[in-house]
């Protein structure tokens, strides 16, 4: 058993992950949700808390996981805050910037870890190509394009672009170790007219590096895919059930005029298999007690958010591409 108490907010499907992650962690102590349907059938009755002050007044609870519907994110953050307690907060951090910067200061001026569970970041596929790119694995960085794909359950608190977009946003960050110039967005509502089931965001890099990120929830099978061309080498990444698997093979761009050569010197690279949201979980536990800033802190998650917000925007206009200042100045208490 873990010496940091966690508290569970929110008993949806993902919720329920984490539940099961943190119960086999031994760090569970107290789970809320605010419908007691949901928390009767799927809470332990020994960790099922009869209200949110009851989860925010138990001195063994440490810090809290919220897993809960996009637009409580805010409020339960502020109020977890208050309490004193440390807290994990689903991707996205927030739907609005401005509550996100507010979270930041909040975070900072009481002295608490504030992270974001952006779990492709732990992934530890991911982990190992940021390590190939930053080694000059793969030379310098052309272009990145991410496919999350699935028939899957439609959301009615967010549309496609906030759903699923986020995972790869915070990895596309992460790979480039760079800001995008400019956000552009296309997509279209087909089961609800104002809200996007398909989207294709493309982020410009400085440099000319190009990212391009397709998510869907009306697709006929589940692919998630991350592709990564270098000036020297390319690597794919293809998520699954059994873990993934990432694939390196050279594939130096031709000169004009020349046909590309097909791939070569295909290897896959190990990597150790592990399920990411337990390893976001102990990364969480770790900066609890040592109060690092964890990988997907607060100014992380305002990062993906931004570039969100931004990509919002060009959807609302029908693909103009928007720019996308960088955040300047650190969120202030």
């Amino acid at each position: 058993m873990t010496d940091v108490g966690v508290a569970l907010l929110g008993l949806g499907p993902w919720g329920r992950n984490h539940q099961r992650a943190l119960t086999e962690l031994g760090a569970l102590r107290k789970v809320y949700d605010v419908d007691s349907a949901v928390l009767e059938a799927h809470a332990d009755p020994v960790h099922a808390a009869a209200s949110l002050d009851d989860v925010l007044a138990d001195p063994g609870v440490a810090a809290v996981v919220i897993a809960t519907p996009a637009r409580t994110h805010y409020s339960l953050a502020c109020e977890v805050l208050a309490a004193g307690k440390d807290v994990l907060v689903e991707k996205p951090l927030t739907l609005d910037e401005r509550e996100g910067e507010a979270l930041v200061r909040r975070s900072r001026a009481a002295g608490r870890v504030l992270m974001v569970g952006h779990v492709m970041l732990y992934h530890r596929a991911i982990v190992c190509l940021a390590e190939l790119i930053t080694g000059g694995e793969l030379g310098r960085l052309r272009y990145l394009y991410a496919n999350r794909l699935n028939f899957g359950r439609v959301r009615e608190e967010e549309d496609i672009l906030w759903s699923f977009a986020p995972h790869d946003i915070a990895v596309f960050l992460r790979l480039t170790n760079a800001w995008p110039d400019s956000v552009t967005a296309h997509g279209g509502g087909y089961l609800h007219p104002d809200r996007a089931d398909v989207t294709v965001t493309h982020l410009d890099f400085p440099g000319g590096v190009r990212g391009h990120i397709f998510v869907s929830w009306l697709h006929p099978e589940k692919e998630h895919r991350l592709v990564v061309i270098g000036d020297r080498r390319m690597a794919v990444f293809t998520d699954d059930a059994d873990g993934g698997r990432l694939v390196v093979s050279d594939g130096v761009p031709p000169r004009s005029g020349e046909s590309p050569p097909p791939p070569r010197n295909e290897r896959v690279v190990p990597f150790p298999k592990s399920e990411p949201l337990k390893d976001e979980l102990l990364h969480f536990l770790h900066c609890v007690r040592t109060r690092e800033e964890p990988l997907s802190g607060g100014r992380h998650g305002l990062d993906v958010l931004r570039v969100l917000e931004t990509a919002q925007k060009s959807l609302g206009r029908g693909g103009h591409a928007e720019p996308c200042p960088a955040v300047v100045q650190e969120a202030e208490a």
